[in-house]
């Protein structure tokens, strides 16, 4: 905006004027008693205030205003508040007038209004990045007050409508901006007629080639079109008109936008689009016989023209989410061609046209209209963004992908309803009805079906959830759930407990160093971070607190007065096993060793302790005798370079080892993968082999019989630990046992 230079001229005084009075008319029917009042001391103020200012364009500044007044009573359809607050809603940014001037003329909700509308600036910075804070700020406003972001959408529909004398990068940053947010807000408040006008707004600036050349073939296509529309509901009309209905009938052409999205989505050109249009009819009816009467039309119309079953869509008996109700049926017509048929009532149809704002105005008529799931979907978001731990990038990612998703309406057990977003999983709904159920789920029985915590609900389950105080959230829960709610628990869940980890972790390796005798400090610290490639300290002491870091891994180093550095050997290792590898080419004596092999007398080194399966070599001591050593054991190099012994090439014989056979009854959710991870645990970690393994499932529960061949009962315990850890298993224990020989 800019300053005005002069005063208003005759011809814009007379415009202003003429803009105020059709507004008045058009609120005529509503307008109950010191609404005019108002509404013209409202005016008033704005226009004092803006008396100086002008667009880019060169017209008044108060003419802004009350486009978005006329917006916000028209096409959205709010009452005396929102025209108020429409009118005034570039105030307080923009002049001298004050939220206290506000409240003090028209009350504490007016101010309140205001104040959500002043915080929302723009959404992306001047080089283009998401602002992500005032993306929160504006989604704070909309859950406080949704009339904050509908005034805000005729705020921005009537920017967009007057572009024309930006600057070309002003246009296209305002184009994504719309695109980015202010469009998937219209669709999910139900404002189709303004979401669909945003997108060819925003299209005409940011790929204005593309939108003209649409424009203009549906320009050429007109009287064609035309014909086709007044052929078709010819006898639509006469058939409505036997019965007895009272109806509006009319063909509506899809948006350039619309009509782009497909040739893209499909590959095809503007010729091969088949629904470039729709038929509507709009059903006067009363709220008692309004859905039957539309089933009628319906009935009426596929008697006309054959139907495609797989295109009829039912929102009378199942409404979306923002409140829409409708028919929608695609049918052929007698040339060949598919043509889509709307069938709404009149109340159906001002929802359709004005969304939430119509919704809400039925409500207030009537206390017993039901509440829409934009409601729900409100206070989801003021839940989540109550919460001090929210993320605000992690939300707007999410809020931004459920901006388009359709709602699924879900029972418990005794039959209340609740509405969840679609492609919510069983996790995601025992979060909905409490954070503590949601944390300790295993599963769910949906319609009677045990169902595991990632299963996808569906339209009309009855879920009961089931729950374990052993469970706990693991990383995999991120991606059974999709809801702000569910995310952001698992989330802070998954922090306290990395947290509680790190600070078990952290005393153990103060006791490992102090068991050393090494100063417990930054610089000793650093020296096993940067041995380990360990990238901070807190990852550092989160292995320990799991177990990945020993007592005996403080070997690699030795102590100097209080700090300890790695021992040459540990620097060295690979070269050592170069050293013995290179060492044993040259040398082609292969000696086989081990029970009933006829060899020296020979011994296992106990410096490194070998065992069958190991890489080995030999080398003859003093004694004559052959030492079997790791191929990676120093020691045995230290010897070798005092003693100059040779090296001998040196193999395990096969020798009869004692293996126990034991039996492991596991009990667990039947998932998919779990199979997967016990074999993982048995046989790809522990390398433990199994002699048989037999499951057998039950209303989503499984039980396992596993036999295994194990060592010792250390070994059997350390399999049974790990397999009681997987995410899933509810019991693991031993129930057989039974020595064999291998």
């Amino acid at each position: 905006m800019e300053k005005a230079s002069t005063q208003f001229t005759d011809t814009e005084r007379r415009e202003i004027l003429k803009q105020y009075r059709r507004l008045l008319a058009s609120l005529k029917p509503q307008l109950q008693r010191g609404d005019r009042k108002l509404i013209r001391l409202a005016f008033e103020i704005a226009f004092d205030a803006h008396r100086h200012m002008r667009r880019k364009s060169g017209e008044p500044y108060i003419l802004h205003p009350l486009s978005v007044a006329q917006i916000v009573a028209n096409d959205i359809g709010l009452g005396t508040i929102g025209v108020i607050c429409a009118l005034l809603h570039d105030t307080v940014e923009d002049t001298e007038v004050t939220l206290e001037d506000i409240e003090r003329e028209f009350g504490k909700p007016v101010a309140e209004i205001i104040e959500g509308l002043t915080k929302i600036s723009v959404i992306f910075d001047t080089h283009g990045y998401i602002q992500a804070e005032n993306i929160r700020k504006i989604m704070l406003s909309l859950a406080k007050d949704v009339r904050v972001i509908l005034i805000k959408l005729a705020d921005r529909l009537h920017n967009m409508r007057t572009m024309e004398s930006m600057p070309r990068q002003k246009q296209i940053k305002i184009s994504s901006e719309t695109m980015y947010l202010y469009v998937p807000l219209a669709h999910r408040l139900g404002l189709y007629e303004i979401k669909s006008e945003l997108e060819d707004l925003a299209m005409k600036y940011s790929e204005p080639k593309i939108y003209n050349e649409i424009e203009k073939k549906i320009a050429e296509s007109k009287t064609e079109r035309e014909e086709f529309i007044n052929e078709f509901i010819k006898p639509i009309r006469e058939k409505l008109h036997a019965q007895g209905i009272h109806y509006h009938i009319y063909g509506r052409l899809k948006s350039v936008y619309s009509i782009w999205r497909k040739m893209r989505e499909q590959g095809i050109p503007f010729d091969e689009v088949y629904d470039k249009f729709a038929i509507r009819i709009i059903v006067k009816s009363d709220a008692k016989k309004e859905k039957s009467d539309c089933w009628r039309v319906y009935a009426i119309i596929t008697e006309i023209y054959r139907p495609n079953p797989e295109r009829l869509r039912d929102w009378i008996s199942t409404p979306k989410a923002n409140g829409y109700e409708a028919l929608h049926t695609t049918v052929m017509s007698h040339d060949g061609k598919w043509v889509e048929v709307q069938i709404r009532s009149e109340r159906m149809n001002e929802i359709a046209e004005k969304g939430y704002a119509a919704h809400f105005r039925y409500k207030e008529k009537d206390k017993q209209f039901a509440d829409t799931a934009v409601e729900e979907w409100l206070r989801r978001i003021r839940e989540v963004l109550e919460n001090p731990e929210t993320n605000t990038l992690d939300f707007i990612d999410e809020f931004k992908m459920n901006l388009f998703d359709e709602e699924i309406y879900v029972f418990t057990p005794k039959g209340e309803l609740k509405i969840m977003p679609g492609k919510s999983s069983v996790l995601d709904f025992a979060y909905e009805i409490h954070t503590d159920i949601g944390t300790h789920c295993i599963g769910a029985k949906v319609n009677h079906k045990i169902e595991p915590i990632s299963y996808q609900l569906q339209n009309g389950d009855q879920v009961e959830i089931l729950t374990s105080k052993k469970q706990k959230p693991s990383d995999d829960w991120l991606q059974y759930a999709i809801t702000a709610k569910a995310k952001s628990v698992i989330k802070d869940v998954l922090k306290s407990e990395r947290r509680r980890i790190m600070e078990i972790g952290k005393k153990a390796l103060e006791g490992i160093f102090r068991e050393k005798k090494v100063a417990f400090n930054t610089h000793n610290l650093n020296k096993v971070l940067e041995f380990f490639k360990i990238p901070n300290v807190n990852d550092f002491y989160y292995s320990v607190g799991v177990g990945n870091f020993k007592l005996s891994d403080i070997d690699h180093f030795t102590r100097v007065d209080d700090n300890i550095v790695v021992k040459e050997q540990a620097r060295h290792t690979e070269n050592i096993e170069l050293a013995i590898k290179n060492k044993l080419v040259s040398n082609s004596n292969l000696w086989v060793f081990g029970e009933g092999a006829s060899t020296p007398d020979y011994n296992l080194a106990q410096c490194c302790k070998p065992i069958p399966g190991d890489d080995v070599f030999g080398f003859i001591n003093k004694n004559k005798e052959v030492e079997i050593h790791r191929n990676n054991c120093p020691k045995a190099i230290n010897a070798i370079a005092k003693y100059g012994y040779d090296i001998v090439r040196t193999k395990w014989t096969k020798q009869h080892q004692i293996a126990f056979l034991t039996g492991l009854k596991l009990t667990g959710i039947d998932d998919v993968g779990v199979m997967q991870k016990i074999s993982n645990v048995i046989s790809g970690e522990l390398k433990v082999n199994m002699q048989s393994i037999s499951i057998d499932t039950h209303d989503g529960i499984f039980t396992g019989i596993i036999k295994v061949y194990v060592k010792d009962t250390v070994h059997l315990d350390e399999l049974m630990d790990r397999l009681r850890a997987l995410d899933g298993i509810l019991s693991v224990n031993r129930f057989e046992e039974e020595q064999v020989e291998a």
